[in-house]
């Protein structure tokens, strides 16, 4: 197959690539991960991470496990509660293009993702701020 999941690697490239991305996010954008649970550290916690990493792996054309375990990922619905601003996309789009630079997505790959998430964190702007 020539997903973006296998053109990535697979599931453990997949997995990393979604820990750098939650690294990043402490690091770099407590504001977006203070949305999330957060350990004692103030980082965000094994759950949303765990959960995030199985939801990207379906969505790259890997296996449909997070389907499996909480069915269809209704990304507009799960994030209804929470003010996406326009400020909160750009930082969840700067923290992931972030971990995609330091887990060496380049190419035509790269180019995809960047701009397919463009478009799912547009989507999920729910307010101006």
């Amino acid at each position: 197959m020539n997903t973006p999941f296998d053109r990535l690697g697979g599931e453990a490239r997949v997995r990393a690539l979604a820990e750098r991305f939650y690294d990043v996010m402490s690091d770099e954008e407590p504001e977006l991960a203070r949305l999330h649970e957060v350990d004692a550290a103030g980082r965000v916690a094994r759950g949303p991470r765990a959960r995030f990493a199985l939801f990207f792996i379906g969505w790259l054309g890997g296996p449909q496990t997070y389907m499996e375990l909480h069915g269809h990922p209704r990304l507009r619905m799960r994030h209804a509660a929470v003010q996406v601003t326009p400020a909160m996309r750009d930082a969840w789009v700067r923290a992931m293009r972030r971990a995609m630079d330091d887990e060496r997505v380049d190419g035509d790959l790269r180019a995809f993702l960047d701009q397919r998430l463009l478009e799912v964190a547009n989507m999920l702007v729910n307010t101006d701020g």
